[in-house]
């Protein structure tokens, strides 16, 4: 059987040197491993946990090597950051076992002239408090390390919202995100759905402004379950959720979600509808919208249409809509806490977003009828992405005006909402409304 803690290492060597996404090379990992689920679950909290915390591990053992990160091996630098990592963040690993299994990995990896250097490095850490960062505690730098987020980054978020948001989106960014579901209420009550769950516990009823939400509070693979064949549910954040809310469709109306894989706020719109209406949902690639009628077919929505499309160019084949999402791709900084290698990407990566976001918007108006609502939304947190993006819109667009957001964001936020962990959300999110009054 693999060892859990070689699959890791062996995964971020290859993570870190691709520049994959974490969720397929951890997947494909596990999938050939034939580890148990103990060993599944130690060797995906380690993997996870280093691709979230590399900065803080890297500064560690920067500190407390000779040799620079750079000249190392690469293999030799993640058993490092495992060990540490294992150390500094997961009570349930003895230190010495942390200590102990680094070394043996070296062995395992062929490496073994640098088992000495390996242990020596961790049980220095350890002699030394397991200090991660003792320098200026209210520095930019200070908060890089200490939440492993690139500095230009946190000065971003300080500079756009204040140093207050910027450490409790922090803060949270490092911490295990919760999961939440979607019950689909047209095929199951809240009490089948538990049942159908086995022994994967939910708290449901939680949300009196999102009663169909649920939270998972025991471990498990949510999508093995019995009610994810059956579609009683769909995988879905409080954040995506109080967006589909914030449009409000309903089954008098006629639905575009403009840029809509994997569909998971199509599904939620859908539900709210009462499988009557009809949505038209468009992604890019044609795979993408397969992935979209498949999982409207599993919860059994039939009011969705799903098909490839290109969200910058207008259709003239399209009819008006009455109701419009405009979920645009974006650099996806408000999910950091489920996708944590997204934060180590150079900001000048996303320097044309905001035009590519706008016009998407823009092309979405040609949809819209007069008297029919748009919602605006992204999955980061930064100005240059959402309110530029919309104060533009009403700038340029003399027909539309802003709308207010429901009662739970509008006596915080009123038209435009940057959602946070600050503010009791589990992501970054911002969702505006226009109506078009002409």
């Amino acid at each position: 059987m693999t060892d859990p803690r070689y699959l890791a290492v062996k995964l971020l060597d290859k993570t870190f040197s691709s520049g994959s996404y974490s969720n397929i090379q951890l997947n494909a990992g596990l999938d050939s491993s034939g580890l148990d689920d103990r060993g599944k679950r130690l060797c995906s909290a380690i993997y996870y946990g280093v691709i979230q915390r590399r900065i803080s591990l890297d500064y560690v053992i920067g500190r407390l090597s000779k040799r620079p990160i750079d000249k190392m091996d690469s293999i030799i630098v993640n058993i490092l950051r495992s060990g540490i990592y294992q150390i500094a963040y997961m009570e349930g690993v003895p230190d010495n076992a942390a200590v102990n299994e680094s070394v043996c990995l070296t062995k395992k990896f062929g490496k073994t002239s640098a088992s000495g250097m390996v242990n020596a490095v961790l049980r220095n850490f350890i002699r030394q408090g397991k200090k991660i960062f003792d320098g200026e505690p209210d520095s930019a730098e200070a908060l890089s390390i200490l939440y492993s987020c690139p500095e230009e980054l946190v000065k971003s978020l300080t500079n756009d919202y204040g140093r207050d948001f910027a450490v409790t989106f922090l803060a949270h960014s490092v911490d295990k995100p919760a999961v939440y579901l979607r019950r689909n209420q047209l095929r199951c009550t809240a009490e089948e759905l538990q049942e159908a769950m086995g022994s994967i516990k939910l708290l449901s009823g939680g949300n009196a402004e999102l009663p169909e939400s649920a939270e998972v509070t025991g471990g498990g693979d949510v999508t093995a379950a019995e009610a994810f064949r059956r579609g009683f549910f769909h995988v879905q954040g409080l954040a995506s959720q109080y967006c589909c809310k914030a449009l409000a469709p309903t089954e008098n109306d006629l639905v575009l979600d403009i840029c809509a894989a994997p569909g998971g706020k199509t599904f939620t719109m859908a539900e709210m509808m009462n499988g009557k209406g009809k949505i038209y949902a468009f992604d890019l690639h044609e795979k993408r919208a397969e992935l979209i009628r498949k999982g409207a077919e599993r919860l059994g929505l039939t009011n969705i249409q799903a098909a490839a499309g290109d969200a910058t160019k207008f259709n003239a084949e399209l009819p008006k809509f009455t109701k419009i999402l405009c979920d645009v791709p974006c650099s996806g900084f408000g999910v950091i806490a489920k996708k944590p290698e997204i934060k180590y990407k150079k900001l000048s990566e996303f320097e044309r977003l905001p035009e590519i976001q706008y016009n998407i918007a823009q092309n979405a108006l040609n949809y819209l009828a007069a008297g029919g609502e748009l919602v605006y939304s992204t999955c980061t947190v930064r100005k240059a992405e959402n309110e530029e993006v919309c104060e533009r819109l009403l700038r340029e667009h003399p027909e539309l005006e802003p709308v207010e957001l429901p009662e739970m964001m509008r006596e915080r936020f009123g038209c435009m909402a940057t959602l946070s962990p600050m503010y009791g959300f589990d992501d970054g999110f911002f969702i505006a409304k226009f109506r078009k009054t002409r």
